[in-house]
């Protein structure tokens, strides 16, 4: 080997050893220790809700014809005279048959109990069905023909809005909006300004429940029609919001 070939291969030896030696001066803890982390990004954390109100412009009513017989084939067969009755007067005010569902229907005995012992008396029999009512003036028009063709149960009703999606839509822009403002004065409060969101999230707990309330048992009086308050129901949504705080510099 010359003496020029000897000098280039010290010289390359050299610079590979400065190299080592730079990488561990960058990681003082050895080459398996971590670079250091950034620093966390200052945060602002938020909750807020919003509230629509929607006025139901549907509704649903329950009714149910129940009959007695001292068999059990005479008490379905009652059952079945008053309960198609009861769904032609319905259908006569304009309800159409797909708007009408059957929810129950059972037949059992009659019992009851003299000095611990068990007799039977007769049979029951129980038919029950829900309508879908689309113009919810005809609430109190049909629970008065139903009733009067033999209804003799009306277990309650239920209100709902087929506008209750642009009422959440409205609450739920109020609620981010509010939640934004909170956090516009806390990070002014601080000493800084708002930055970007990164993190928004909803919940729905405040919807409207369904509204149910025993409205009558028996036939109806051949009177005013039946009086049906609808009001107002208030839909809530609240939101959980984190942003950015950018300090002032």
């Amino acid at each position: 080997m010359t003496a020029v070939s000897r000098a280039a291969g010290r010289h390359v030896r050299s610079l590979g050893f400065a190299g080592i030696v730079s990488l561990l001066a960058a990681y003082p803890g050895g080459l398996n220790a971590q670079a250091p982390s950034s620093p966390p990004v200052p945060q602002i954390i938020t909750t807020a809700s919003g509230e629509a109100t929607v006025v139901p412009d549907r509704g649903v009513i329950f009714f149910a014809v129940e009959t007695r017989a001292p068999t059990a084939a005479a008490a379905g067969a009652e059952n079945a005279r008053r309960q198609t009755a009861v769904i032609a007067a319905i259908r006569a005010k304009g309800i159409a048959q797909e708007q009408i569902t059957t929810t129950g229907y059972s037949v059992g005995p009659d019992e009851r109990y003299d000095n611990g012992q068990r007799k039977v008396t007769g049979y029951i029999a129980r038919n029950a069905v829900v309508v879908d009512v689309q113009k919810i003036d005809q609430i109190g028009a049909l629970i008065d023909v139903a009733l009067g063709a033999g209804a003799n149960s009306i277990g309650g009703l239920r209100y709902y809005s087929t506008k209750l999606e642009t009422a959440r839509r409205a609450a739920l822009e109020s609620a981010v909006a509010r939640a934004k403002s909170d956090a516009d004065i806390m990070a002014r409060a601080a000493g800084g300004t708002l930055g970007i969101p990164l993190e928004i999230s909803a919940n729905d707990a405040g919807m409207p429940r369904p509204m149910f309330e025993v409205l009558a048992t028996g036939r109806a009086a051949a009177a005013a029609e039946t009086p049906v308050s609808v009001g107002e129901q208030k839909v809530t949504v609240s939101v959980s919001t984190r942003w950015t705080f950018v300090p002032s510099r």
